[in-house]
């Protein structure tokens, strides 16, 4: 809890970014959104627009492909740590978290 995730989903198929709330066997608790909105979502918060936000939302483990850690592999860098690098906060802090 609190750190964050990506989100595979299926049926139909998706993936979200967001910040993982709870895990358990009935499904997983987040607030994020869907991945391919993320850019267009920093450049709004970094021009001081009314964004879209994230929400929060309930995946059934049936949908529920994969979860994976928002981690960096090699030079790339996560998701969270280019939030940071456009908006210049945490996710965690911009969350209040």
């Amino acid at each position: 809890a609190g750190s964050p995730v990506v989100v595979y989903l299926h049926s139909p198929r998706e993936k979200l970014w967001g910040v993982l709330m709870q895990l358990n066997q009935a499904g997983v608790f987040l607030r994020g959104i869907v991945l391919n909105t993320f850019d267009d979502w920093t450049q709004m918060i970094v021009r001081g627009e009314r964004n879209i936000g994230l929400t929060h939302v309930f995946l059934p483990m049936w949908r529920v492909e994969r979860v994976n850690l928002d981690e960096a592999v090699d030079e790339i860098p996560s998701m969270s740590d280019q939030f940071y690098t456009r908006v210049g906060i945490t996710i965690n802090e911009y969350l209040g978290l």
